[in-house]
């Protein structure tokens, strides 16, 4: 088995693990987590989205966080890409500076409907003035689809709608799709089956993996993906955002325990895990509670134990 020597992560913290906080959290705190997220070396991080406020106003500081930490940031530095549902959300983002931007979709019809009141080919038409307004400017952008296991209003979501959406984002010029496992149902059988699938119609170079972690199959989703030859995957540091369609679970899977994971495997990700566990530590104390993540907590334990 040949799985990949390395991997890119892409961290989602700042915008898909903090936009659904009840507490608003200050665009300094922001600013500070992103910047502490690139020092440990994260090549991609996820800065913030260019919704609307009265939709998600957690991400109402948008252009204030961006035009910071790009001021801020080293040439040679991460790619900090930020979400734009629509042309207006594309606009506001490349005045404030965004050099990539991302689109987001859904295999699920009711999701669809349900999270952003169109249907599925209404969302994807929304995207092409987007992608074309993208092109012409020189920016590059990244396209999301949800739901590619499981939908909470319909159950399983069949590979072949996946294997659609993605390969329509990858014809509008997304230069790469991450499929996310939106409620985390997915197991490494049903992974494997969609990715098969989703890979006859987009290369699977030009795939991401993103799973949530609310039954525990996060990181063997990850593997499974590894074995399919997925090289970049979606994370958020402390883990960082709960399922919203689960009440109590967990979300997105945790910055660490990919990193762990990999370096137990030989696969470089260019992360320093210690580093990583103390960003995840300051933002977590920064919301008022411990990491979600498990190696976080378990390499804290560590430190303190031995008096370090």
């Amino acid at each position: 088995m040949n799985l990949p020597q390395k991997v890119r992560i892409v961290e989602v913290g700042p915008r898909d693990g903090l936009q659904n906080e009840k507490q608003l959290v200050p665009a300094d705190t922001k600013v500070e987590l992103i910047r502490r997220l690139a020092a440990a070396g994260l090549p991609a991080i996820e800065a913030t989205a260019f919704v609307s406020p009265r939709w998600v106003p957690q991400m109402a500081d948008h252009a204030e966080v961006l035009a910071r930490v790009l001021g801020g940031a080293a040439p040679a530095g991460p790619d900090y890409p930020v979400l734009t549902p629509n042309l207006q959300g594309f606009e506001a983002a490349l005045a404030a500076g965004a050099r990539e931007v991302a689109v987001f979709g859904a295999a699920s019809e009711s999701f669809s409907r349900k999270n952003i009141n169109c249907s599925i080919a209404e969302s994807l038409e929304r995207f092409r003035p987007v992608t074309e307004a993208a092109r012409a400017a020189g920016v590059r952008v990244r396209g999301y689809v949800s739901c590619v296991a499981g939908c909470p209003y319909e159950g399983p979501v069949t590979p072949g709608k996946v294997a659609e959406v993605a390969e329509t984002l990858l014809g509008m010029g997304c230069y790469e799709i991450s499929l996310g496992d939106t409620i985390g149902t997915g197991n490494p059988a049903s992974i494997s089956r969609m990715l098969e699938t989703v890979a006859r119609r987009v290369p699977v170079e030009r795939l991401a993996g993103h799973y949530h972690d609310t039954y525990g199959m996060a990181a063997a989703n990850v593997y499974a993906s590894l074995q399919m030859g997925v090289a970049v995957f979606d994370a958020s540091v402390g883990g960082l955002g709960g399922c919203p369609y689960a009440a109590g679970a967990s979300g997105n899977v945790a910055t660490e325990e990919l990193v762990w994971l990999f370096a137990g495997m030989g696969i470089e990700t260019g992360v320093d895990l210690d580093v990583l566990v103390d960003v995840a530590a300051w933002i977590s104390a920064q919301l008022g509670r411990a990491p979600a993540s498990r190696v976080a907590r378990a390499v804290l334990a560590k430190r303190a134990k031995a008096g370090v």
